[in-house]
């Protein structure tokens, strides 16, 4: 089975973003906004990590590790209301709804399974990750492949 951490990066929040998808302890995926945008959030930047790593699974059987519980709670919980009520919520507009729907469908169709890792606790994926994805931010690393 293969193995992915995630990790995403805004500094300041908003402002410069980027992300990493880290596969069997090697740097996978680096990127950023998609369409180049420079200013961007760290909720944005974590989805688009799990939707690298949902992409780069194609399918199979995959663990995703990240630091995010709020997009897994998205995925898993929250989207399946929202989608029932025509991608609505009570409270207002769904935040990043692009990517939102974009990651629940990928995970959907996917036999990956998110489970949270507390971030910044030492554990080996997750500090890599946070490091790429420092990197990525720091180097605005468009979206590609290692």
């Amino acid at each position: 089975m293969i193995t992915y951490y995630t990790d995403g990066s805004a500094s300041p929040n908003p402002g410069p973003g980027g992300f990493s998808v880290i596969k069997d302890m090697q740097v996978c995926v680096l990127g950023g906004e998609p369409d180049g945008t420079l200013v961007t959030t760290n909720i944005r930047m974590e989805g688009l990590a799990i939707i690298a790593a949902l992409k780069n699974a194609n399918g199979q059987p995959c663990v995703i590790y990240t630091d995010s519980e709020f997009w897994i709670n998205v995925i898993t919980i929250w989207s399946l209301n929202w989608e029932k009520n025509s991608w609505s919520k009570k409270g207002g507009a769904i935040k990043n709804l692009d990517i939102v729907k974009e990651a629940c469908a990928l995970h959907r169709d996917s036999q990956a399974k998110l489970i949270w890792t507390k971030g910044h606790a030492g554990d080996p994926g997750n500090e890599l990750a946070d490091h790429w994805a420092n990197k990525a931010r720091e180097q605005n690393i468009a979206k590609h492949k290692v």
